[in-house]
């Protein structure tokens, strides 16, 4: 925690502009990957699965932004309001746009508890992950990173080979669903490609404030950060992947990384 404390006591006027800035941009961007989706699907543009889909896949990726800012508590701050925002959305929620929301994306499987459960492990994963590498390794935020991207990409890349393609199963009872080979090759190799240009390009060709890494570190971090993404998303139960496979998956690597 010393470092994000000499990150406070350092902490500028024009830093806090310039965060205020990106913070404005995260919210912005946010904001459009969840409303245009649900307008769409409310006009009979987009079906329920697709646009659950879409804001799943696009809202994500504004944790791209979390290593340009200054103070990365913002990274937190805005995770937690989305997280807290998802809680809510539900069939009977007092917001209008949050019933709304739930209406657009909620699947068949929510209908009992009546609320966002996918959305809301999605949400409560990437804070957590944040929470934890702001407070105790800020300069070391591609590691999240790399944990979000396979839970948002991989996992839907996976899903979408899998249902289409798939021809080899890969029956685990307790999962709640099941895997096919085609798929879990596909999540392996999308999480290679994702993690090697997320550890290249914040470690290495543009750290910014993050630790500089080397090229063999990032091939062995990108090959490590796959496998254990791909056994994690094969053996975790469906209902709550979107939580188990980038948290278990980021703490894994990183502590071999300590190591």
């Amino acid at each position: 925690m010393s470092a994000l404390i000499d990150i406070i006591t350092s902490y500028s006027t024009a830093d806090f502009l310039q965060d205020l800035t990106l913070v404005g941009i995260a919210y912005g961007y946010i904001l459009l990957t969840i409303l245009i989706p649900v307008y769409l699907e409310h006009k009979g543009v987009m079906s329920k699965f697709v646009a659950r889909k879409t804001i799943h896949l696009f809202t994500g990726l504004v944790v791209l932004i979390v290593p340009f800012f200054i103070l990365p508590l913002y990274a937190v701050i805005i995770a937690l309001s989305l997280t807290i925002a998802v809680y809510f959305s539900g069939r009977d929620s007092s917001v209008k746009q949050l019933q709304e929301l739930y209406e657009a994306i909620g699947e068949e499987a929510e209908e009992k508890a009546g609320r966002l459960q996918g959305p809301f492990y999605y949400s409560l994963s990437i804070t957590l992950l944040f929470t934890i590498f702001v407070l105790f390794a800020p300069y070391r935020l591609y590691f999240p990173i790399c944990g979000i991207l396979i839970m948002i990409i991989s996992d839907s890349l996976a899903s979408v080979v899998g249902k289409n393609y798939g021809r080899i199963k890969i029956a685990l009872a307790y999962t709640g669903s099941e895997r096919t080979l085609e798929g879990s090759l596909t999540f392996f190799a999308s999480a290679f490609l994702l993690c090697y240009g997320a550890f290249y390009y914040y470690g290495l060709f543009n750290p910014i404030n993050q630790k500089l890494l080397t090229l063999d570190l990032v091939l062995i971090y990108a090959l490590v950060t796959a496998l254990a993404g791909t056994l994690f998303e094969l053996f975790s139960p469906s209902t709550t992947d979107d939580l188990t496979v980038p948290v278990a998956t980021t703490l894994v690597i990183f502590l071999l990384a300590l190591l």
